[in-house]
């Protein structure tokens, strides 16, 4: 039997894992989230997810322990809209947004002693045409401030989001179905 060790300090990562029934650790990693020149949406959240977890696993040094890495972002014609800087920052991603479909793209990462596992969920998410009135009124409530994309699906932007293709809750930051067929294969 492994320990199971979460690699982020997100909240709503915390909640989905728990909804789902896994006991777990904490032990955010701490590291750089530039995405490097060059490197497309799927290939920069499985670095961050594959660090984070590495990180935390070798700190550990702990044989038992399964350390699970996670990061999330939304793209949208080949851009990479991360966590928004300050609020003209997430009125600008959420003015991209509007009207049109994006993914959100989460990379998984699973470390232990005897091997490491990545993967990657992808979201497609429709966003209603919005006004400005109504994105600035979005972002004085400071829910898109620590958000990938500037948007919570399962907060007040859930209003605008008629469609998605894929899973839910990959677009809330974890794809549990996927985190779920990776845990048991340990």
């Amino acid at each position: 039997m492994f320990t199971l060790v979460l690699a982020s300090a997100s909240p709503r990562r915390r909640e989905l894992l728990s909804q789902a029934g896994f006991a777990f650790e904490v032990r955010p990693a701490l590291i750089s989230e530039e995405p490097l020149p060059y490197e497309d949406p799927i290939a920069y959240v499985t670095r961050l997810a594959r660090e984070k977890a590495q990180i935390i696993y070798d700190q550990m040094c702990d044989p038992n322990a399964a350390v699970l890495g996670a990061d999330t972002t939304v793209t949208l014609d080949k851009l990479i809209l991360g966590k928004p800087e300050n609020t003209s920052d997430a009125a600008r991603m959420l003015q991209l947004l509007s009207g049109r479909t994006h993914r959100v793209v989460t990379g998984i990462a699973v470390v232990t002693a005897k091997r490491v596992e990545v993967a990657a969920e992808v979201t497609a998410v429709r966003f209603l045409t919005l006004s400005e009135e109504e994105i600035a009124a979005y972002i004085a409530t400071g829910e898109p401030m620590d958000k990938a994309g500037a948007y919570a699906i399962q907060g007040r932007a859930a209003r605008w989001i008629p469609r998605i293709e894929g899973c839910y809750f990959n677009v809330v930051g974890l794809p549990l179905a996927l985190v779920s067929t990776m845990l048991e294969s340990l």
